[in-house]
């Protein structure tokens, strides 16, 4: 065997590790994230902050990677067919190409690849000083970018450069794959998807509906304010002019006190009013947030199309949208969900989207928001108490309506099969309660 066949057996096993460690390198730099790099470097872990650089521009890192796996495979291919044809005949090269074929897929790209992915970050902070390296030569830099020139004269014309950006569902599933890998805990899970929610949440979805809001006329005087406010334990009061499409203003329980304990509980309320905030209730939950943030407001008054009004939010609403529930001594308000042994019972301000999430269903969305304005829509007419109809192979009975307002609402299978929709884990996560006893239908 001469000396240059044993060069040229050395050049393919040289070719085959170089390919095998840049298929590792890409497979790692394309799987780690900038956010999972960033939290490597602040664990002051080897390499990491090397690694955080590349991925700022991952197609600028790539590019050599990919040009000298494509030179390694082609190299090999070249050099294994010429000593096949030296050693054989010509008649064997293709059985050799294909053997070779073979055997780089396994050794060079399945086998780095797979160790790569399942080993993301240590493989990417072992190779990001050899990426960092590559890029460094200046031969093999300029010949990508000669490369990438060439290439994007094929190209139709951008307006600008596209990022890289994750929508709403890519981030809620890199949450749940957080949970499911034990990374994060479940109360983390539901905070992120919270988070992400707000946005999409518009502020009619959470606000207190007009028929529910509790204002004082604002010739109301301080004492009776009071009494009203510890009636129904309010820190704030709207007050009103010419109606409830008319609130002039709000007024503190606080600010009250001290007007009574100076001597002057006769006051009228409308005298010592602060001036109300309007928003439209179109407006997103995220936005009204920041707004309240910035300027120390804690309620709002939600106006509709047409300037009336359509109910009030305050900001313990948004942040519950957030973390849940938040109930006190003073809250009476009645649960919008209890399960019980054959589905739900939800009250008709239960909004459908959030009902959705909970039992797993698939409720129309419409231009209505809650279940209640869905039955009203489904039927044509005011329901009565007992009436049932059938939505999305669900069985629905009004099971209680006040003041024209539906007020309970129990959710079954049809023929009475078991809302098996997992709708109690859903309960017990949200700290809702849950009733064990079977209730009747009406």
């Amino acid at each position: 065997m001469s000396g240059l066949q044993i060069f040229g057996i050395v050049a393919v096993a040289i070719f085959f590790v170089a390919a095998a460690v840049l298929a590792a390198a890409e497979t790692s730099l394309t799987s780690i994230t900038r956010a999972r790099a960033t939290a490597l470097r602040e664990e002051d872990r080897k390499g990491a902050t090397v690694l955080e650089a590349l991925l700022h521009d991952r197609e600028r890192v790539l590019s050599p990677v990919l040009l000298l796996v494509l030179a390694c495979q082609l190299g090999a291919a070249t050099i294994v067919g010429a000593l096949v044809q030296r050693w054989f005949g010509a008649e064997w090269v293709p059985v050799a190409l294909v053997l070779e074929v073979v055997v780089f897929f396994v050794v060079a790209e399945a086998i780095p690849k797979a160790w790569a992915l399942q080993n993301a970050s240590r493989a990417a902070l072992a190779m990001a000083p050899l990426v960092d390296g590559l890029l460094r030569f200046p031969p093999l830099r300029w010949i990508t970018d000669g490369l990438l020139g060439i290439a994007a004269l094929f190209l139709p014309e951008q307006s600008g450069r596209a990022s890289v950006v994750a929508s709403d569902d890519e981030l809620i599933a890199f949450a749940n794959a957080a949970f499911e890998s034990e990374v994060i805990e479940q109360s983390e899970r539901k905070m992120i998807e919270s988070v992400i929610d707000l946005g999409d949440t518009l502020v009619r979805e959470i606000m207190t509906p007009r028929p529910d809001i509790i204002t004082a006329p604002k010739e109301t005087d301080v004492d009776a304010a009071i009494d009203l406010a510890i009636e129904h334990g309010f820190s704030r009061l709207p007050l009103t002019g010419d109606g409830v499409d008319d609130i002039v203003g709000v007024v503190h329980v606080k600010s009250l006190v001290g007007l009574a304990r100076a001597g002057k509980g006769a006051d009228p309320v409308g005298d010592h009013l602060s001036p109300a905030t309007y928003v439209p209730e179109t407006k997103p939950g995220d936005d009204l947030l920041r707004e309240m943030q910035g300027s120390q407001v804690h309620l709002a008054i939600v106006i509709d199309e047409y300037g009336g009004t359509a109910g009030l939010v305050t900001l313990e609403d948004v942040i519950e949208e957030l973390i849940g529930e938040i109930v006190d001594e003073f809250d009476k308000e009645e649960p919008l969900l209890a399960t019980f042994s054959g589905g739900v019972k939800v009250h008709g301000r239960m909004p459908v989207d959030e009902l959705n999430d909970l039992i797993e269903g698939e409720l129309p969305v419409g231009d209505w928001d809650t279940v209640g304005g869905l039955i009203f829509n489904s039927l044509g007419h005011l329901p009565v108490a007992g009436e049932v109809l059938e939505v999305a192979g669900l069985r629905m009975i009004v099971e209680s309506i006040h003041d024209r307002r539906i007020t309970s609402v129990l959710i079954r299978q049809p023929r009475g099969a078991r809302l098996d929709l997992q709708a109690e884990l859903a309960a017990a996560e949200r700290g809702v309660p849950s009733d064990a006893t079977e209730e009747e239908e009406s």
